[in-house]
């Protein structure tokens, strides 16, 4: 992965980065299914993170043809990443395990660990074959919608689909890694004015905030609307503030 960094940040164009491969392993922030229990009998506000997050080298999946490898750059720290390490209010191994019943593809999911993290941004390394608008050398901000576009359910509002689930906290291979699996659905191209931390911090907490208060199928807020921010300093509540603000 050092060489692969090396040549995005040398400047290196598509061709270039996909003739670098893919390694078979590389380090990740990870929980572990073995130590499920390990907080048991311990008050939520007593349990560390940092005991329980390891970073290490993991194995490398094979790659779906409605995905793609990316390198990332810069990654984030959401709720969902401190609920996955403290394996409140469940633990997250449950919903890898249904996961991996859909498909022949999602059961690698199911691993005796969890790559989490989901929030990243990072460059394309190489798509599935199924992937159309991506290519090697794209520099892309993840979402963490992770919907199957075959489901009807999903084509109307994601959200609301029968097998909707959150990247890096109810599936593997999240953003907390030098290199990350996701759906070619849920990239964006980066916004060429930030930088790679600044691209990273945006998607979650901000499409949750734009979804509940401006989008259709959430409050479709106007101009003039008195709207209660509960919680106005975290991620979403700060979002959500510059959205009301600006009507």
């Amino acid at each position: 992965m050092e060489k692969i960094r090396d040549a995005i940040l040398a400047g290196a164009d598509g061709p270039s980065i996909a003739a670098l491969g893919i390694p078979a392993t590389y380090r990740a922030a990870h929980v572990l299914a073995s130590e499920q229990t390990m907080w048991e009998g311990t008050p939520s506000a007593q349990k560390d993170p940092r005991k329980s997050i390891h970073v290490g080298e993991v194995a490398t999946p094979e790659l779906a043809p409605d995905e793609v490898y990316i390198a990332v750059m810069a990654s984030s720290i959401n709720f969902n990443t401190v609920w996955s390490s403290i394996f409140e209010p469940v633990s997250t191994f449950g919903p890898m395990k249904r996961l991996a019943r859909e498909s022949e593809w999602a059961k690698r999911h199911d691993q005796p660990y969890q790559v989490i993290g989901s929030d990243a941004s990072g460059v394309v390394l190489k798509v599935g074959t199924a992937v159309r608008q991506w290519k090697p050398g794209d520099h892309v901000t993840v979402h963490c919608n992770h919907v199957d576009d075959q489901d009807n359910t999903a084509h109307n509002d994601s959200m609301l689909a029968a097998n909707q689930r959150i990247w890096g906290y109810e599936t593997n291979f999240g953003g907390l890694a030098d290199l990350s699996v996701v759906k070619a659905n849920q990239l964006m191209p980066k916004p060429a004015h930030l930088t790679w931390e600044e691209a990273a911090v945006n998607a979650l907490c901000n499409s949750t905030s734009y979804r509940m208060l401006v989008s259709p199928n959430g409050a479709a807020m106007k101009q003039g609307d008195v709207v209660l921010i509960w919680g106005a300093t975290g991620g979403i509540g700060a979002y959500a503030t510059q959205y009301v603000l600006n009507g």
